[in-house]
């Protein structure tokens, strides 16, 4: 929902912490009610496939966090955040108290009803100005991963997978998330 002075991140951490929301170009999009238990599974499952690898590795794997792309740290004048469902992040100074100041390196959304539109078009294309290197999109109902690849400035489609398949993420040279471990 469109708005005309929308509240900076400053003043969003004054409100009601059972209201989340993410704000793109001055739009409001409400991240309530929390998602379905099949998103929230596949969420877990491939966020604990990350963590695995990441141990003892420079990179974190945060879920639901919230991101400014532009890499704005003065939450008094950030007035655009995206909230993904997971964040891959290996540059440490990006990682403030309550929010990511920066790019992931690799962002994971998962589809539901309410947020395939912004997910597929609206975020596909801030994360890719925003230099986000891989952006995944998940989708529950279908059982497949969508990953694309940052070239040249533009995401390049690298395939879609499914439940019976292998990934390869792009961003380490040799991770691999079988998907028949994410949709059961």
């Amino acid at each position: 929902m469109p708005k005309e002075n929308p509240p900076t991140y400053s003043e969003y951490l004054q409100m009601n912490d059972d209201i989340k929301y993410e704000v793109i170009d001055g739009y409001i999009y409400n991240m309530s009610p929390s998602p379905s238990v099949k998103h929230q599974r596949i969420g877990v499952k491939i966020s604990t496939e990350f963590d695995n690898y990441l141990r003892k590795k420079s990179c974190d794997v945060i879920s639901e966090i919230d991101v400014s792309l532009e890499g704005v740290t003065d939450t008094t004048k950030m007035k655009d955040w995206v909230r993904p469902d997971i964040s891959i992040i290996c540059d440490k100074d990006k990682m403030k108290e309550n929010y990511i100041a920066g790019a992931p390196d690799l962002i994971v959304e998962i589809l539901s009803k309410s947020t395939a539109k912004a997910d597929k078009m609206i975020k596909f294309n801030r994360y890719q100005d925003a230099g986000v290197k891989e952006y995944w999109i998940v989708d529950p109902a279908h059982e497949a991963v969508d990953v694309y690849l940052l070239k040249d400035g533009h995401f390049v489609h690298d395939g879609t997978y499914t439940n019976e398949e292998t990934v390869r993420v792009g961003i380490f040279d040799n991770l691999f998330i079988d998907l028949n471990n994410i949709f059961v």
